[in-house]
């Protein structure tokens, strides 16, 4: 990605002090002209670069301009290369690895292998090749299109590509629905049959509140159990352990705000009988069709 080539070019003329456009062309594995707008990007940045022509010339950093040893500071780039390595966990083309070999600047970054995070899943090959598709289709604004799996059944979606997020544990494509004629956050895990399109777009202007992904969501549901004390640690999880208190019989209450009701019920039946909803009455007779519809499909 460019920012990270970027990155390596400030590095790599501050280690060398002045190198040739070839040499940065080479050294990351673009053409010259890529380089030369590289270099105007990272002027406009506010860090002046000069070229000088002849023997012994080459580009480098304007001499008298007042930079620290390095553009970024250790704690900086362990914190860089430790996001790009996050990275990696996720998408064969990151370049994580690849970008600290360049500028040579894994000796100094011990202690960003300190800290390991993987993005991956189970569906890990099949994760990969999705965010591979989707970042091509908004590099070249093409709309993609996929089936969709969801509580109401599925559906075909033609959407126009805007950002990949990774947000509640999970990943997402954000994008405006053709269908809908809105942004939609869509599921990567519940999307399949994905394609790149032939169709273009320009790229629309996103309306604040829809960067706010899931500020239209409430938890104003509220509903009270208790738990068997075997399942403290899920609450603990969940929660923190002052979320709930303690009973004479042990049991631990607690109340709790869902979206949905819906949303509820698959909560507490993940619990089995070590929870117990105590209120609202309708959420309770909930409960009790719910699970006498699953008795029913063992007798």
């Amino acid at each position: 990605m460019k920012i990270y080539r970027l990155i390596g070019i400030i590095t790599t003329l501050q280690q060398k002090k002045t190198v040739t456009a070839p040499y940065l062309a080479e050294k990351f594995q673009v053409s010259r002209r890529t380089i030369n707008r590289d270099i105007e990007d990272i002027c406009k940045a506010g860090i002046p670069l000069v070229t000088t022509q002849g023997a012994g010339g080459g580009i480098s950093i304007m001499e008298g301009f007042s930079l620290d040893t390095t553009v970024f500071t250790r704690q900086e780039l362990e914190a860089i290369f430790t996001g790009l390595k996050t990275l990696d966990s996720v998408s064969p083309s990151a370049s994580g690895e690849n970008l600290a070999r360049k500028i040579g600047a894994v000796p100094s970054l011990e202690a960003a292998g300190h800290m390991a995070i993987d993005l991956a899943s189970h569906y890990k090959e099949d994760l990969a090749s999705k965010l591979e598709l989707i970042k091509s289709a908004i590099e070249a604004s093409r709309c993609i299109a996929f089936r969709y799996y969801y509580e109401k059944g599925e559906d075909d979606k033609l959407i126009e590509p805007c950002q990949i997020v990774f947000k509640w544990s999970d990943w997402y494509v954000f994008g405006f629905c053709r269908q809908r004629q809105d942004f939609r956050l869509y599921k990567l895990r519940r999307l399949w049959g994905l394609q790149v399109t032939q169709d273009a777009f320009s790229p629309r202007e996103i309306p604040e509140e829809k960067r706010r992904f899931g500020s239209h969501m409430t938890d104003d549901y509220m509903v009270a159990a208790v738990y068997d004390p075997c399942v403290k640690y899920r609450l603990v999880e969940e929660y923190g352990p002052g979320w709930f208190t303690e009973q004479e019989d042990g049991k631990l209450y607690a109340r709790r705000g869902f979206t949905t009701r819906q949303q509820a019920v698959d909560w507490f039946l993940g619990f089995g009988d070590k929870a117990k909803v105590l209120e609202p009455p309708e959420m309770v007779e909930r409960m009790k069709s719910v699970l006498e519809a699953a008795r029913g499909l063992y007798l």
